[in-house]
């Protein structure tokens, strides 16, 4: 596979499914995580965290199947999913999941390559960002009706402002004194 996928430093909520095209015994030592992962080398990827990769087989998702997953687990639109249902649940073997957060922020160019066969891109559902008055009466007026200063406040600036000025006065006699 020829593809390279752009992974930008601020890219988030982003799932790619793989296609992994291994003989069921060799696909453990595809995913260790040593020093020389090839998992890691197969994606052509500089920078990978194990903790936000995915490698299992397929059989493991019972009647859920791989559409249920990504919509259940992973929190994909059914909408996205629509089109590729029947491709994701016909898969068989097993899959690789990789998400954004598996590139630690590190922007870098994947070059995936056998075994591994990139079968879609999903973006994962967020709520949309909501601004709505908080629900507790305790929260309220603490930003937008302050009340003003109290009358102790008000004197103690008052009474700063005339010892400014009785400052300025003696200061302007002594210097007409002079």
């Amino acid at each position: 596979m020829s593809d390279r996928i752009e992974i930008k430093p601020t890219e988030h909520g982003v799932v790619r499914v793989f296609a992994v095209d291994l003989p069921p015994d060799q696909v453990e030592t595809f995913n260790r995580r040593n020093g020389n992962w090839p998992l890691q080398q197969a994606l052509g990827a500089d920078v990978l965290n194990p903790d936000h990769v995915e490698l299992f087989p397929l059989s493991d998702l019972d009647e859920l199947g791989l559409s249920g997953y990504l919509e259940q687990g992973h929190g994909i639109p059914a909408a996205e999913l629509a089109g590729l249902r029947a491709r994701l649940d016909g898969l068989t073997g097993h899959v690789l999941i990789v998400t954004s957060r598996a590139f630690d922020g590190q922007p870098q160019v994947l070059t995936p390559r056998a075994p591994l066969h990139l079968i879609a891109s999903f973006t994962e559902e967020t709520a949309p960002v909501s601004f709505d008055p908080l629900p507790s009466e305790a929260a309220r007026g603490t930003t937008g009706d302050k009340p003003g200063p109290s009358d102790a406040a008000m004197s103690g600036r008052i009474a700063s402002l005339a010892l400014l000025v009785l400052f300025l006065l003696v200061a302007v006699v002594i210097w007409i004194a002079s």
